[in-house]
């Protein structure tokens, strides 16, 4: 038990995977400080409370007021989407690439057409009329 579980560990995805968690919550927390201090307070110029992250829209209630945290859900969306978008040219786009290029070094060989089906049952039929003459 204690090799296999040793075994897994030593896997190369495995350790791939921690190193990716690692970096990615690093990562996050750069574009995290990048669009708490640079994106948020643009767009908190063009809004009420002049904080995107402090924007709540307060709805009257019977007996107190409810205060819905919009900024702070359009916060969120914004960092995801940044992350996503960097993610995407950092990484996605360059493997593509690299996956492009092995591609065109190495390329597939086209294995032979195999026959089509008409040509398979026009043999049939000669081999049942070669039978049928013998």
């Amino acid at each position: 038990m204690i090799q296999g579980f040793k075994e897994f560990i030593m896997r190369g995805s495995v350790i791939e995977l921690a190193v990716a968690v690692i970096i990615g919550a690093a990562f996050t927390a750069i574009v995290t400080a990048i669009v708490d201090s640079v994106i948020n307070p643009l767009i908190g110029a063009f809004v009420p409370s002049g904080d995107l992250a402090g924007w709540v829209i307060e709805i009257p209630g019977i007996f107190a007021t409810a205060e819905l945290g919009i900024g702070a859900i359009i916060s969120a969306i914004i960092n995801f989407l940044a992350v996503a978008l960097v993610v995407y040219l950092a990484l996605v786009v360059p493997m593509n690439k690299l996956a492009e290029r092995r591609a065109a070094k190495n390329p597939v060989e086209d294995e032979p057409a195999g026959a089509t089906s008409e040509e398979l049952l026009t043999e049939i039929r000669d081999l049942l009329a070669k039978q049928q003459q013998s």
